[in-house]
């Protein structure tokens, strides 16, 4: 009795897991629009981290940063 529930619940199982593979797999990769909207979104994030790091304070935090590692006894 019990080995037969178990297989049945098997069975089920590889059925639900066929069935939520079919309905996703014709969904695969990007589309042509999709690659734009995040080339954009790569280049507007390029453009505001190179603004924040070219900034005066940041540029000389990183001096001060890479001055004090470069003075560093051995």
């Amino acid at each position: 009795m019990w080995k037969w529930l178990q297989d049945r619940a098997v069975r089920s199982a590889g059925r639900v897991r066929a069935r939520v593979r079919g309905r996703w797999a014709a969904d695969d990769g990007m589309s042509t629009a999709e690659y734009a909207v995040g080339t954009i979104a790569a280049c507007a994030f390029a453009a505001v981290l190179y603004k924040v790091v070219t900034s005066g304070a940041v540029s000389a935090a990183l001096q001060a940063a890479v001055g004090r590692a470069l003075d560093v006894q051995f």
